[in-house]
């Protein structure tokens, strides 16, 4: 869209960061249609951007002992930014969008929360945060991460 003056400031198509975060496993791009990550912004993408990354989260069951663990080691461990970040979960019900329709697990330092209304979680810098767990999704949740950080480290 860079054919006006600022049109390079508008992105409509996936770019997915030259570094993926190391603890994440690959995140699948949203256009197989089985849910993934949508939209990617970061200093890389366009120069001066903060980084903001959005994901469509597709219906699963609920996790069993044994799944959960196996998903728990591959999700974000626990970590913290130099920058403030915002991680937000919506709902797709149209008629009820404050239901989740989903259970997330985060932590936020020592404590385990479930979240399963439409959220939006402020993490101020320096607070250790994750693992980051979908313990269970009936429908589809719109996520998102964003910070004032150049890039997601």
């Amino acid at each position: 869209m860079a054919e006006t003056k600022y049109g390079k400031y508008i992105i409509s198509d996936l770019q997915h960061p030259k570094e993926e975060a190391p603890w994440n496993p690959p995140v699948t791009d949203a256009r197989t249609g089985n849910g993934g990550r949508t939209l990617y912004l970061d200093n890389d993408v366009i120069p001066g951007a903060f980084y903001m990354e959005t994901v469509w989260v597709m219906p699963r069951p609920r996790l069993s002992p044994e799944r959960y663990e196996e998903v728990k080691k591959r999700s974000p461990g626990p970590h913290a930014h130099d920058y403030d970040e915002i991680i937000a979960f919506f709902g797709s019900d149209p008629k009820n969008p404050y239901d989740l329709g989903a259970e997330v697990e985060l932590w936020l330092g020592d404590e385990k929360h479930i979240i399963n209304k439409t959220s939006m979680v402020f993490i101020p810098a320096g607070l250790m945060h994750a693992p980051l767990v979908f313990l269970q999704v009936d429908r589809p949740v719109f996520h998102f991460t964003t910070g004032p950080g150049k890039q997601y480290f």
